[in-house]
């Protein structure tokens, strides 16, 4: 099974890219979780990822947010939001069971400076997902947490720690939530298998970033201890973020290929 996360920064903006996209994997992609739709569910295609085969769970809101998680197998429970009123306006959260197989699909706060709203309410939102999973699941379950996560776990993780030392996406307490997040029970399955490997997935529009290597990883794929073993390989598709036409979302999709029955 391969299972792609893609922040794809406006579904209809990004419609052609992302099927152009699929076309040259030769639609080798059997889970497809999108975030930042920027659309309600309404709005979004659904038809034309049901053409190439895809079930289309989606939590949508306009001009912000919202996730989906797209399958070529039906899934066998799906679950939108955190199921609280405060926690769901914002659409940010969704879950699937797919083969016996957790999914889970976020788009976390950017956030901002220190001392500010949505500075407190990152971290407050990474406090209420490791509260979910601790109500919801065991970190012996075979679990995949994906998404944008908005922060550099680490200096290996952004072209410059010095000239991004303190910045969104780096500050430590974005860091310690980040840790917090992961010390329930999950394990970044890229940094596993590539301990050493310095790889991006985000890179600002502005000047040339992405030819210039000067990015960051924000989006990534967490498990838990039970399903890491069985993942064969974390791979950064730069396919999409190197187009000129159509126009590329500032993030490149991210596909965990895992062995299962």
């Amino acid at each position: 099974m391969k299972v792609c996360s893609f922040n794809v920064n406006s579904i209809k903006a990004r419609l052609d890219l992302v099927l152009q996209w699929l076309d040259h994997r030769n639609d080798d992609i059997d889970v497809l979780c999108l975030q930042e739709l920027k659309t309600e569910d309404s709005g979004f295609p659904a038809a034309e990822f049901e053409a190439r085969g895809f079930d289309g769970q989606v939590f949508g809101q306009k001009g912000y947010n919202g996730v989906a998680i797209l399958s070529k197998v039906r899934p066998e429970s799906t679950v939108k939001g955190f199921g609280q009123a405060p926690w769901d306006e914002q659409k940010r959260f969704i879950r699937a069971r797919i083969k016996g197989l957790q999914v889970i699909n976020v788009y976390a706060p950017h956030g901002d400076v220190r001392g500010t709203e949505k500075f407190d309410y990152k971290l407050r939102w990474y406090e209420k997902l490791r509260g979910y999973l601790e109500g919801n699941f065991s970190p012996g379950d075979p679990l995949l947490l994906v998404g944008d996560f908005n922060v550099a776990r680490e200096d290996i993780d952004v072209y410059s720690p010095d000239e991004l030392e303190d910045m969104i996406g780096t500050m430590p307490e974005e860091r310690e939530a980040f840790g917090a997040l992961l010390s329930w029970g999950l394990v970044d399955a890229f940094r596993a298998l590539y301990p050493p490997k310095k790889q991006f997935t985000w890179w600002d529009y502005v000047g040339g970033a992405i030819w210039k290597g000067k990015g960051m990883r924000i989006d990534y794929a967490l498990c838990t201890s039970a399903l890491l073993k069985k993942i064969a390989a974390v791979d950064v598709d730069l396919w999409p973020r190197k187009r000129q036409k159509p126009t590329p979302s500032d993030h490149a999709p991210v596909v965990i290929d895992i062995a299962v029955r």
